[in-house]
C-alpha cells in the first residue's frame, strides 16, 4: 500500500475525532459569548457608548496582531452603520501616524493582556492630546484598564486553543464587542436601511434603495389600440416577448393591460374569438409605477399584489416602460 494510500486512511480514521473538535470548539466559544452577555458590566458599557455617541470626530480603533485584524473589521462595521472610523496601526501610530488623530477622536484599544507593550505606548500621548480611551481588554486590573475612560472586559477564562496561546475566544468575544457597540449606536441613531444604503452604494442593497426603476425599465413595450382584433392582440404579445400588451386609446393614453393570464382566462369563456377586441380582453386601471420610484418601493408593490411585471409611466401618465422583480 502506498504512502498516499496510508496518509488517506490516516485521516479517514481521524474524521470522528476532528468533527467532536469543532463541536466542542463551537460549543465553548459559544458559552463564552453567553457569559459575557451575562457577566458584562453595563455601567462599563453605557459609559462607552456615550463616548461613541458624543464623539464629533472619528472612532479609532487600535490593536496589534489578531487584535488588530479584528479592530480593522469593528472599524469597518463602524464606519458602515453610520459611525465614522478607521484604523490605526499602535506600532505606526507611535512613528508618525499619531499625527492622524484630532483631539476630536475617541480610540478604542484592544489587549486581551492589557499590557500590549505598542498599545501602552500610545495612552501618553493621547491622554496629552485629550482623547478619550475605551479599552477592550480581559484583564480589569491592567495598566490599561486603569488609564481608560471605560473598559469592556471580556469574561474569557481561556482560549479554545488547547494550548491557550493562539487568539481564538478572544478575538471572537472582541468582534462581538464590536459589534454589539454597532448595533446599539444604530438603534440609538436609527439607522435605516436607506442610512445603510448611502455607504453601500456599490451593493445590492444599495442599488435596490438607491435605484430608481426608470434606470433599469425595459423601454420598449408593446401596445395595441382598443379596437385591436384578438389576432393583432396575439401577434403583438408574441413579438413582444414580453408575455402582455398594453392597450391605449386613441390618444396613447393607458386604457388597460392584457397579460397572458388575462388572454387565457377570456379564451376559456369566450367562442367568438375572432371578432374579439383588445377592450374585451384587457384589465381596465392595471397598477402602475412613476418613473422616479425606487426599485425597493417597486419590489414591494409586486410582493403585495403578487405580480412580476409593473407598468411604467411618466409625469403624463403616458405609458414609458415595463418593470419586472427580476430587473
Amino acid at each position: 500500500m502506498s504512502d498516499l494510500q496510508n496518509t488517506h486512511l490516516h485521516a479517514e480514521s481521524l474524521k470522528p475525532a476532528l468533527i467532536a473538535s469543532v463541536r466542542q470548539t463551537l460549543a465553548e466559544q459559544g458559552q463564552a459569548l453567553q457569559h459575557l452577555s451575562d457577566q458584562l458590566n453595563a455601567e462599563q458599557y453605557n459609559r462607552a457608548l456615550q463616548l461613541m455617541m458624543s464623539c464629533q470626530g472619528h472612532v479609532i480603533v487600535s490593536g496589534m496582531g489578531k487584535s488588530g485584524h479584528v479592530g480593522r473589521k469593528i472599524s469597518a462595521t463602524l464606519a458602515s452603520t453610520g459611525t465614522p472610523s478607521f484604523f490605526i496601526h499602535p506600532a505606526e501610530a507611535f512613528h508618525g501616524d499619531l499625527g492622524m488623530i484630532t483631539p476630536y477622536d475617541l480610540l478604542i484599544l484592544i489587549s486581551a493582556s492589557g499590557e500590549t507593550d505598542e498599545i501602552l505606548k500610545l495612552v501618553p500621548s493621547l491622554k496629552n492630546f485629550g482623547n478619550r480611551i475605551i479599552a477592550i481588554t480581559n484583564n480589569p486590573g491592567s495598566t490599561l484598564a486603569k488609564h481608560a475612560d471605560a473598559s469592556l472586559e471580556l469574561n474569557m477564562i481561556s482560549e479554545s486553543c488547547p494550548n491557550n496561546l493562539a487568539p481564538t475566544t478572544s478575538t471572537t468575544l472582541t468582534i462581538a464587542i464590536g459589534d454589539a457597540l454597532a448595533i446599539a449606536l444604530m438603534q440609538q441613531r436609527r439607522f435605516l436601511p436607506d442610512d445603510f444604503a448611502r455607504y453601500h452604494p456599490g451593493g445590492s442593497l444599495g442599488r435596490r434603495l438607491l435605484t430608481r426603476i426608470a434606470d433599469v425599465m425595459q423601454r420598449n413595450v408593446p401596445c395595441v389600440a382598443l379596437d385591436a382584433p384578438f389576432k393583432t392582440v396575439i401577434q403583438c404579445m408574441t413579438s413582444g416577448c414580453q408575455g402582455m400588451v398594453v392597450v391605449q386609446d386613441a390618444v396613447g393614453n393607458l386604457a388597460g393591460i392584457i397579460t397572458d393570464g388575462d388572454l387565457r382566462r377570456f379564451m376559456e369563456k369566450e367562442d367568438a374569438l375572432s371578432t374579439a377586441t383588445a377592450a374585451q380582453m384587457m384589465t381596465r386601471q392595471p397598477l402602475t409605477l412613476p418613473e422616479e420610484t425606487m426599485i425597493v418601493e417597486a419590489e414591494e408593490k409586486m410582493q403585495k399584489h403578487r405580480v412580476s411585471a409593473l407598468l411604467v409611466v411618466n409625469k403624463q401618465s403616458k405609458v414609458t416602460g415595463l418593470v419586472r422583480i427580476f430587473d
